[in-house]
């Protein structure tokens, strides 16, 4: 068994890069070699700033024998009179056999022939020279870029390359018009710790001989170093270090050999916002904060980097990272002093000069419609008092034309609640304009406050419909307005504060107004747009309810309809009954009492389909005759219809639906199955009628839950 190694070198790659690489391979090069019936014991996968590797183990010196099986032309155009013809003798000539060796077999379309052969199997050597130069060169990556005069494209000049089969070089070249980077057994070390090219005198010997060359290529490894150093380094200090996880990652991608190295600022600066002082550090420096307590929020005057340079130079290291930070501050400093002089609404009229989409006009513009959308929820709402809202939804976006967020965009919402509060506005006010961005990204916190939640549904409305309205539909994984994000926080924000909001009603009144004041802008009518918007937030619930509530796909059909527009209708009007009767649904089916009830709900809807009894219909005495019955089981039958009429008339109560549902079984079944049972389709057209009609009224008593018939038996 041998082990191969293959180190690309390069100039310094970006840092997202580098687990893009590895995850790319991670999933190709398993995947090439088992197509290539190579098995190895273990595939190793390395990157740093400089390199990405992979250290294969445990490869046989060459592919296994096989023997395959090829199907050739049809027996009846090989052979004519038992004797071959020029089909028969061409297939063989091209498989390397002789017309004697051919079989005739009979398949689903007749006759074939077939040939039966033994592959030898290749050195492994040749099939390695074949598949590296596709796993350099198949990798994808934003922004790549060719050098020279060639057309090799990589996300940075590659340098050497290194590829070795236990102690031997194996010849591979990567040819990019007159250069060409032909692989050896010479690697590279730090640029400063060690600078000096390394021999590697086999495979196995990758990992620890890089490491005496002071560069540690397993990421995870590095990662779990960098933790450490910075957690000992701010105990030193009597803090402790925050450590974001997308931080981490980046800064371990962006060394080869950590050193943590401590650096102070002045105490006056703390002064500022810690959201300042944070973004400062880890947006634009890659400084780790660190706290007075691990479970407070207020920070000490220091910051611990990760340096990639000589560990013996940390004070010089510190000392230029302390100059950067000093001036960072103090521009900080200066924009905070500056924005807080003005109050945060005479910011408003600047916003009529930032725009939010071409044909959209200003963000000026933009909160006068968030406003309006502000006040329809606040109606829906039956609210008496939404002077916060109203205030918070005018001042959402001022805080976009101050120096603190033109300087730092992702303190947009966080500038502008502290610029709230300096400028008088109330804590509410000032917490709905931080919320109304949340949730920001995944993983992140909803708005708390009923303002916040309002004036966040209200803006991303707009965004919605707007842009919609435009034409502008998210494609693939094409999605600039993040409009699905968008989406989904709609539905999150409602469903975790509970709030019974019609959307339905909310679009209908957003697309009338966009229509009448962009008129002039948009292709679209107000029906096609309402139903691309309905449509997408349906979309935007399926995917929620199976992914995040963990609904099978059957019973979130079932709830939502398939192309069933009086579900989806009803959907949008309430989000929170949609999200109830499926885990309902779920739990039910769980427990097992879906599958008690299954059978004769799904029967009777199936049979009441090919009646025309209106769904709306629950009330049996309207709609059946009992002069008509002919059997005790039909009597029997509208009896408990009635009786589940007049336990459910007013209510919405899907456990006592259920359970109603389950008691009358035996009572379905002796009307479908028992000694006297009927005939729906009778031949009297009144009977047949009267009997598809107790069937339909079962039928929507049931699709107030659900639509049985989307549902899958269990």
């Amino acid at each position: 068994m041998a082990t191969f190694l293959l180190e690309v070198g390069t100039e310094e790659l970006p840092a997202g890069f580098v687990d893009e690489a590895l995850t790319q391979w991670r999933s190709r090069i398993p995947q090439t070699l088992q197509e290539r019936h190579l098995q190895p014991t273990a595939i190793e996968f390395y990157g740093t700033p400089r390199r990405l590797a992979v250290l294969i183990k445990g490869l046989p010196s060459q592919q296994p024998d096989r023997e395959e099986e090829i199907k050739g032309p049809p027996a009846q155009a090989a052979f004519k009179d038992g004797q071959p013809t020029k089909a028969a003798e061409g297939f063989a000539q091209k498989q390397g056999v002789t017309v004697a060796d051919l079989e005739i077999r009979p398949t689903e379309k007749g006759e074939f022939v077939f040939i039966r052969k033994t592959i030898a199997g290749q050195p492994t050597a040749k099939l390695l020279q074949q598949l590296v130069p596709e796993w350099i060169t198949g990798l994808q990556g934003k922004r790549f870029m060719v050098w020279g005069d060639g057309d090799l494209r990589f996300s940075r000049p590659i340098r050497w390359l290194v590829a070795l089969l236990d102690d031997a070089v194996l010849p591979i070249a990567l040819v990019s018009g007159s250069e060409t980077c032909t692989s050896d057994r010479y690697s590279h070390g730090h640029r400063v710790l060690h600078p000096q090219p390394i021999e590697l005198a086999h495979a196995d010997a990758y990992v620890s001989a890089l490491e005496s060359a002071f560069v540690a290529v397993d990421p995870e490894q590095r990662q779990e170093t960098i933790q450490q150093q910075v957690q000992a380094a701010a105990s030193k200090i009597g803090g402790t270090a925050v450590i974001p996880p997308s931080l981490l990652r980046e800064v371990t991608n962006l060394v080869e050999w950590s050193t943590a190295v401590v650096g102070k600022f002045e105490s006056a600066f703390l002064e500022l916002p810690s959201e300042v002082i944070t973004t400062e550090m880890e947006s634009h420096q890659r400084y780790f904060p660190v706290l007075k307590q691990a479970d407070a929020t207020e920070l000490l005057p220091y910051f611990i980097t990760i340096s990639n340079g000589d560990p013996a130079k940390r004070e010089m290291i510190a000392a230029g990272n302390e100059r950067v930070i000093r001036a960072r501050l103090s521009d900080g400093k200066f924009f905070f002093d500056a924005d807080r002089a003005i109050p945060l609404e005479n910011y408003l009229p600047k916003l009529e000069t930032v725009t939010f989409q071409e044909s959209l006009g200003s963000v000026r513009a933009k909160v006068d419609r968030i406003c309006k959308n502000a006040a329809l929820i606040v109606e829906q709402l039956h609210m008496q008092h939404g002077e916060d809202i109203f205030r918070a939804a005018l001042l959402c976006k001022a805080d976009l034309v101050t120096q603190m967020v033109g300087e730092f965009p992702e303190l947009q919402g966080v500038m502008g609640q502290k610029y709230a509060l300096t400028s008088g506005e109330t804590d509410a006010v000032a917490t709905a304009i931080f919320e109304h961005y949340l949730p920001k990204g995944a993983g992140d916190s909803l708005p708390q406050t009923l303002a916040g939640q309002v004036v966040g549904l209200a803006d991303r409305f707009d965004t919605l419909v707007s842009i919609f309205g435009l034409g502008l539909l998210p494609t693939g994984s094409s999605d600039p307005f993040a409009l699905r994000r968008a989406a989904t926080a709609i539905v999150n924000i409602i469903w975790a504060a509970n709030l019974p909001l019609n959307v339905d009603a909310l679009l209908q009144q957003s697309t009338t107004t966009f229509i009448d004041t962009f008129a002039s802008v948009t292709k679209l009518s107000l029906s096609t747009l309402r139903q691309q918007l309905q449509d997408f937030m349906l979309q935007r619930l399926r995917t929620l309810l199976q992914d995040d509530q963990h609904i099978d796909y059957d019973l979130v059909n079932a709830v939502l309809g398939e192309n069933d527009p009086e579900y989806a209708e009803r959907s949008l009007k309430d989000l929170l009954d949609v999200r109830d009767r499926a885990l309902f649904l779920q739990a039910r089916r769980n427990d097992g009492t879906l599958a008690t009830i299954y059978e004769i709900v799904n029967r009777a809807s199936r049979l009441a389909a090919q009646g025309n009894l209106a769904t709306h219909q629950l009330d049996p005495s309207a709609v059946v005759h009992p002069n008509l019955f002919q059997k005790d089981s039909e009597q029997a039958f509208y009896d408990a219809l009635s009786e589940l009429h007049r336990l459910m008339h007013g209510q919405q109560n899907y456990q006592k639906l259920v359970a109603t549902l389950s008691q009358m079984t035996p009572t379905l079944s002796r009307f479908f199955d028992g000694a006297d049972s009927v005939l729906v389709m009778d031949s009297d057209p009144a009977i047949k009628q009267n009997r598809l009609n107790l069937l339909g009224v079962l039928r929507n008593h049931a699709r107030v839950l659900a639509d049985f018939g989307a549902i899958v038996k269990s």
